[in-house]
C-alpha cells in the first residue's frame, strides 16, 4: 500500500474497482494523518474513527463480493459540520449548539452513503457560515495548511484545509456568498458550486432557530457545494450529489462527459471585478494559458451587481442568466480580491476579512462557478481563478476548467506540512 493522501478520487476509485486498493488502508491513511495533523489544523470537528473503519470494511467486502457501487464507493469524505448526521453531533460551530445530535440525514449525506462512500468526520468551519475567515468557532479556528499564520477561509475552512493537507479526498460544503470556492482558493483546492437548487440543501441544522439574516441568506442564496482536488473529481461529486431532474444540462446523466466535448466554450474576461496587482498579474496568466490552448476570448465584460431586492431574485437570475453570457459560454475572473491575510490581519479585519467581492454575484444569481488553483502569491500561499457559467452551464465550467488543469500543474501542489 502506496501512500495515497494526495490522489485524486479519479485515481484511487480505479484502484479500488480493481482491489488493488483497500478502502480500511485509505481510512486508516486518513486517521492517522488527522491523528498527526489536526491538532494544528483543526480542520476536524469530529472524526468517525471506528465507525469510518466499519464502514470501510463493509465496503472492501461488497467490492471483493462484485457489488461495486461507483467512483466515491470505499473513498473517505468530510461532511462540513452544517449537515445534518443521524446520531452523529451537528453543531454549525456555534456553541448552543455544541451537543446537538440530529436523528436524520441531510439529503447530501444520504447520497455520499448510497453512493458507498465512507464519512471519516465533520469539519470545522466559521460559526453558522456567517463569515469568512474560519477563525470564529466554538471549536477554535482553522489554519491554512500552506502556512499555520494564516486563515483558511471560510466558512467552509475545515474542509479545504483538510483537502489541501491530504486528510480525506473531498467535503461537502454550502456557499452562500463564497463559502466554498473562497477557502478553496486560499488553500489551493478544487471548489465547486452548482446552480442554485442543483444539490439539495434539505438537512442544515434542521428545526434549530437561526437569526433572520442566517434563515434569508440560506434560503435565498444558500447553495450546497462541494471540495476535492481536482475537476476530474468535481464531476464525480456532482454525478452522486446532483438531483438530475433539476438540471437541463445535457451532461446531466455523466458530467464527465464534458470533458470530451470537442468545441471550446468561448471565454468572457470580465472587467469589473476587484483585485490587487498581484492578483490580477496571476489571472492575467491564467487567462494566456486557456488562450494558447486556442479557447476565444471576449474581452472587457460588465458584470451585473445583485440589487437585492429578494422579491425580484428569480427574475433577476433568469435576466442576468440570459444577457450576460450572450457573448460568452463561460466567464473568468480572480476568486480573491487580495492575498490570502494572516491570523493577525483577519482578527483586526473582522469575520469577512477574505472579501466575497468576486464571488457574491454568482451566489445571488443563482449561477455555476468553480475555483482552481492558478499560481502561488508572493507569501508562499496559492491564488484561484474562477470560472462562471450561467444556469445549468455545469458542462462548460467544468470542460474548462479541466482544460487548464490539464495544461498546468497548480492543482498537483501541496503543502510541507509539519507535524
Amino acid at each position: 500500500m502506496t501512500d495515497q493522501r494526495y490522489a485524486s478520487i479519479t485515481e484511487v476509485s480505479e484502484l479500488i474497482r480493481q482491489m488493488k486498493v483497500s478502502p480500511v488502508e485509505l481510512v486508516r491513511e486518513g486517521l492517522k494523518s488527522i491523528e498527526e495533523l489536526n491538532p494544528k489544523l483543526n480542520a476536524f470537528i469530529t472524526v468517525l474513527a471506528n465507525q469510518s473503519l466499519e464502514e470501510a470494511q463493509k465496503a472492501e467486502a461488497n467490492i471483493k463480493n462484485g457489488q461495486w457501487k461507483g467512483p466515491l464507493h470505499g473513498i473517505p469524505i468530510g461532511v462540513k459540520d452544517f449537515f445534518d448526521t443521524a446520531g452523529i453531533k451537528t453543531t454549525g460551530a456555534f456553541a448552543p449548539f455544541k451537543n446537538r445530535v440530529p436523528t436524520v440525514d441531510a439529503e447530501v449525506v444520504t447520497r455520499l452513503k448510497n453512493a458507498g462512500a465512507i464519512i471519516l468526520g465533520k469539519m470545522n468551519m466559521h460559526e453558522l457560515g456567517m463569515g469568512t475567515t474560519s477563525l470564529v468557532s466554538y471549536f477554535g479556528p482553522v489554519h491554512n495548511p500552506w502556512d499555520h499564520n494564516y486563515v483558511a477561509g471560510g466558512s467552509s475552512g475545515g474542509s479545504a484545509a483538510a483537502v489541501a493537507a491530504g486528510l480525506c479526498f473531498a467535503t461537502v460544503d454550502t456557499d452562500a456568498i463564497g463559502s466554498c470556492r473562497l477557502p478553496a482558493s486560499c488553500c489551493g483546492v478544487t471548489g465547486f458550486k452548482p446552480t442554485f437548487g442543483l444539490i439539495s440543501t434539505m438537512g442544515i441544522l434542521t428545526g434549530e432557530p437561526v437569526d433572520a439574516e442566517t434563515a434569508q441568506t440560506l434560503a435565498s442564496i444558500g447553495h450546497s457545494a462541494f471540495t476535492c482536488r481536482t475537476v476530474e473529481d468535481a464531476a464525480i461529486m456532482l454525478n452522486v450529489l446532483a438531483d438530475p431532474e433539476m438540471s437541463t444540462s445535457k451532461e446531466k446523466d455523466d458530467y464527465r462527459l464534458a470533458f470530451a466535448t470537442t468545441t471550446k466554450p468561448s471565454l468572457g474576461i470580465v472587467k469589473n471585478f476587484t483585485a490587487t496587482n498581484e492578483v490580477r498579474i496571476a489571472f492575467l496568466r491564467a487567462v494566456e494559458t486557456l488562450q494558447a490552448l486556442g479557447y476565444t476570448t471576449h474581452e472587457n465584460i460588465q458584470l451585473a451587481f445583485p440589487s437585492f431586492d429578494f422579491k425580484q431574485i428569480e427574475a433577476d437570475r433568469q435576466t442576468v442568466s440570459r444577457t450576460l453570457f450572450q457573448q460568452s459560454d463561460v466567464l473568468l475572473l480572480p476568486t480573491t480580491t487580495d492575498l490570502t491575510p494572516t491570523i493577525a490581519e483577519a482578527t483586526v479585519a473582522g469575520p469577512q476579512a477574505v472579501s466575497s467581492d468576486n464571488t457574491f454575484f454568482c451566489n445571488y444569481f443563482g449561477l455555476p462557478a468553480i475555483s482552481i488553483p492558478c499560481g502561488l502569491s508572493t507569501n508562499g500561499l496559492p491564488l484561484g481563478l474562477q470560472i462562471v457559467g450561467p444556469q445549468w452551464g455545469e458542462g462548460s465550467v467544468l470542460a474548462v476548467a479541466h482544460a487548464f488543469q490539464k495544461a498546468t500543474a497548480w492543482h498537483i501542489k501541496h503543502p510541507l506540512l509539519a507535524t
